[in-house]
């Protein structure tokens, strides 16, 4: 009998409210009908703007549906409370439902305890989905059965109310669902980097930083914990119960695993013995790739995945749409688009990526973070700058007398006048420093607005 099966007399004719209606939210409510409790999926959006095929959806796998705000007499009638990544765990109506005692979880949380797979947990400030990625392709490549979700794509309570017969489950984690972890415990967890982000959720750079580091508070004898031991934070950090504690940089050092030797990786197995990755063929640009994808190898020989697959990996990896995405040229001047970088400090290692001048398009909706580590960066590599969205007044107080701007309306007209005062041999850098939810979907339909902006430039 696996968990799954022993998780149904727990559920049967539990009254559930499952909280923010997105692809975790589905899956979730799918998972507990299917365990016969009695399920309410509340969404803060009205019908309209949730979709008439997606509230049908829900109706008819039999879960009632409040939509268009979260009632509180709902919550407070729940037996346990399942929240989506994107709802906030602080939620006023959250803390008055905890403090009637009700269970406040979340869809991470759930699944990883219905599941038996061993979990390979990847999270940072940056970089979690394209080393998510990466991991994936690299056991698909040596014969290993996965599974590649959570944060990115498909939602692990998916996996769970799925077949779950993969060998490992490599997962994307976000800051988010790890506030309402509570016994979630990977095999393997990896935390690239910790830079401040999100500060408009979250009460201070601190807590974030706690949020971030609960990946491996369950973890123990005879599981991996794998940290970057360039960043000012977790080269600091000691994880306890017995752990085996793996770190890596591009600066050799006495205690690192992996790092970055001659234009290769140099690394050590768990038997101690030193191979070394070329990396001539890795495509990504950017340090940053070069830095998380040490952590990948040390992945790979966790999981005794023979050296030339993994090499082979390195070789064939092409990266992810919206990261440092070579969109074109015209011109003499490239076009790159890194529609992900919505914190401040992907917005810089965006900028370091590039020896060539640039011409940055930046802004959206502001997340709390100061933007002096940007200017700082932009120093000597930035020519001008573009700045759009919510934020551009902030962006332009922080640039002023530093280096020229322009104000403008939308992503068209940003690219078109990035490219009217670029010179041939310029990087046009997309790099937002910000989300994008005030004037787009999500990230990707930026990034969508800005490759089409660039092909109207070409055609025209």
């Amino acid at each position: 009998m696996n968990m799954r099966d022993q998780a149904r007399p727990v559920f049967s004719g539990k009254k559930v409210v499952v909280v923010g209606l997105g692809l975790s939210g589905l899956w979730t409510a799918r998972w507990l009908i299917e365990r016969g409790a009695i399920v309410t999926v509340s969404e803060i959006r009205p019908e309209p703007d949730v979709g008439s095929g997606l509230c049908k959806e829900v109706r008819e796998m039999g879960a009632f549906l409040e939509t268009g705000g979260h009632k509180l007499e709902t919550l407070l009638g729940a037996e346990l409370i399942v929240i989506s990544p994107g709802v906030p765990y602080n939620l006023q109506i959250l803390d008055s439902a905890r403090e009637k005692g009700i269970t406040v979880t979340g869809e991470l949380e759930l699944a990883s305890q219905a599941i038996r797979t061993p979990i390979i947990a990847v999270t940072g400030t940056n970089g979690k989905s394209t080393v998510t990625t990466f991991l994936g392709e690299m056991l698909d490549n040596a014969g290993i059965k996965v599974f590649v979700g959570g944060n990115i794509g498909t939602p692990l309570m998916a996996y769970a109310a799925g077949e779950g017969d993969a060998d490992y489950a490599v997962v994307e984690v976000s800051s988010f669902q790890l506030d309402t972890s509570e016994t979630f415990c990977p095999f393997v967890s990896i935390i690239l980097n910790i830079s401040p982000d999100h500060l408009d959720r979250y009460a201070d750079y601190d807590s974030y930083t706690r949020s971030k580091l609960r990946i491996f508070s369950n973890q123990g004898q005879g599981q991996y914990v794998i940290l970057n031991d360039d960043d000012e934070i977790l080269n600091s950090v000691k994880p306890g119960g017995g752990t085996a504690v793996l770190r890596y940089g591009q600066k050799q050092g006495k205690s690192l695993r992996a790092v970055i030797e001659d234009k290769n990786i140099k690394a050590l197995t768990k038997e101690g013995r030193t191979l070394y990755f070329n990396l001539k063929s890795f495509r990504p640009p950017g340090e940053h790739n070069l830095e998380n994808l040490l952590g990948c190898v040390l992945v790979g020989l966790i999981l005794d995945i023979e050296a030339s697959v993994i090499q082979k990996t390195i070789d064939e990896f092409k990266g992810l749409p919206d990261r440092l995405e070579h969109v074109g040229d015209l011109e003499g001047v490239s076009f790159y688009n890194d529609s992900k970088a919505t914190n401040v400090d992907a917005a810089v290692r965006a900028v370091n990526s590039f020896d060539r001048p640039q011409i940055l398009i930046a802004g959206g909706r502001h997340k709390g973070a100061e933007y002096n580590p940007l200017v700082k960066a932009a120093r000597g590599r930035v020519k001008k700058a573009v700045f759009i969205g919510e934020a551009k007044e902030l962006l332009a107080a922080a640039f002023k007398d530093v280096l020229p701007f322009f104000d403008v309306k939308d992503m068209k007209e940003a690219v078109s006048v990035a490219f009217s005062i670029a010179d041939r041999g310029d990087v046009v850098l997309l790099a937002p420093a910000c989300s994008s939810f005030d004037m787009f979907k999500d990230y990707t339909d930026r990034g969508k607005a800005f490759r089409e902006a660039v092909e109207s430039l070409s055609n025209g």
